[in-house]
């Protein structure tokens, strides 16, 4: 398997594209669009982002890539769309990934107050 991509394809334009398709399903019709059976309904997007989830801690552990990205691939998707389903946008989850920005692991996760 080639892991490499080319400039079109990087993992955040890949990302971004696919964030766009997430948005231009919002009030699509459901019987025509799984992902917008998934934005009408938050609590089965989150059933399936767990599924997802799963899946790829299953083919971790049996240390098959190509399953794993497989996996990935669907657990992104099935991320972004909850985040979409739960009115979360992804520039959210990034200020929170950008406070975490050099900092130690093991002291973020202690200075948690939850």
């Amino acid at each position: 398997m080639d892991d490499t991509l080319d400039n079109q394809d990087t993992f955040a334009a890949v990302l971004v594209r696919l964030q766009a398709t997430i948005d231009a399903r919002r009030g699509a019709d459901p019987k025509s669009s799984y992902t917008a059976q998934l934005l009408a309904d938050p609590a089965r997007a989150a059933k399936k982002f767990g599924e997802e989830a799963v899946e790829a801690v299953i083919a971790a552990v049996s240390a098959d890539k190509d399953a794993l990205a497989a996996e990935g691939a669907d657990v992104l998707y099935h991320f972004l769309v909850l985040l979409a389903a739960a009115g979360v946008s992804p520039d959210a989850v990034a200020e929170k990934l950008a406070a975490r920005e050099g900092r130690s692991g093991l002291d973020e996760k202690a200075a948690r107050t939850n």
